[in-house]
């Protein structure tokens, strides 16, 4: 991880299943999971890698307290994702970590995470895959969505909406197209 790449989300809806394939092919269930989980929450893997089954277990909603900002921060869990939830954790116990390490009694590091992510995306010729790319394709399709980059801003702690614009990729091409039609 020492040569800065452009890390860029995941656009298409292919792009999400190509990494999904990918993950379940050369990572593990456990990676998958921590996939979906993270696009799915727009969480940073620093945030997501030590939860408990216990923080998420029949919640909507959970607080956590944010590594990097050490601000606590309150989201809700999409109901698709409960539901994963309930079926990634069936026979584990509420003191189990979600994303347990195969080594000792810990939670897989960031590190870690990202090696899984990196495993799948050379899998697929990308080089513009790391952990990033989770928190960046929630806020891509969240944005796409909503259109709502105020809402966006907050739930990514961000302190101005170009910041958060640049941050999911919202390249010019795309401000372009907004513009090409456009006529009153």
């Amino acid at each position: 991880m020492t040569n800065e790449k452009n890390v860029q989300p995941l656009r298409s809806a292919q792009e999400i299943e190509d990494m999904r394939w990918a993950l379940a092919r050369y990572a593990s269930a456990r990676d998958v999971f921590m996939f979906n989980f993270g696009i799915n929450t727009g969480l940073r893997v620093s945030d997501i890698v030590p939860l408990k089954l216990s923080d998420v277990k029949g919640k909507q909603h959970v607080i956590i307290t944010e590594q990097k900002t050490g601000k606590p921060k309150r989201f809700l869990i999409p109901k698709a994702t409960r539901e994963a939830i309930e079926d990634y954790t069936r026979g584990m116990n509420d003191n189990d970590y979600l994303f347990p390490s195969r080594r000792g009694d810990s939670y897989i590091s960031t590190t870690q995470a990202y090696r899984a992510l990196q495993k799948a995306a050379d899998a697929l010729g990308r080089d513009d895959i790391g952990t990033h790319t989770m928190r960046k394709t929630f806020g891509y399709h969240h944005y796409k969505r909503n259109k709502d980059v105020a809402t966006l801003q907050h739930i990514f702690n961000h302190s101005a909406p170009s910041i958060t614009l640049k941050y999911i990729g919202i390249t010019s091409d795309e401000i372009d197209a907004t513009m090409e039609d456009f006529a009153l």
